[in-house]
């Protein structure tokens, strides 16, 4: 019988998250809008303007101290 370690991402609660998404339609980046440190932030992989809008992503809280927007 297989047991695997890996945890089934069925199993993470998910909830409807605020993101930064490119606006490249090369590019497909994105990133969470409470681990942003700019209120308008740039694209880290192709430095192009983001958008803001919804996913669909698991649960996760960002704890750092450091969280401010500029």
């Amino acid at each position: 019988m297989y047991y695997s370690r890996k945890r089934l991402t069925s199993d993470l609660p998910e909830e409807m998250t605020m993101i930064w998404s490119c606006t490249n339609e090369k590019c497909n980046g994105w990133m969470r809008d409470n681990f942003v440190f700019l209120a308008q932030p740039k694209c880290a992989q192709c430095n192009s303007f983001m958008e803001k809008g919804e996913k669909m992503l698991p649960v996760l809280a960002n704890t750092s101290p450091n969280q401010t927007k500029n």
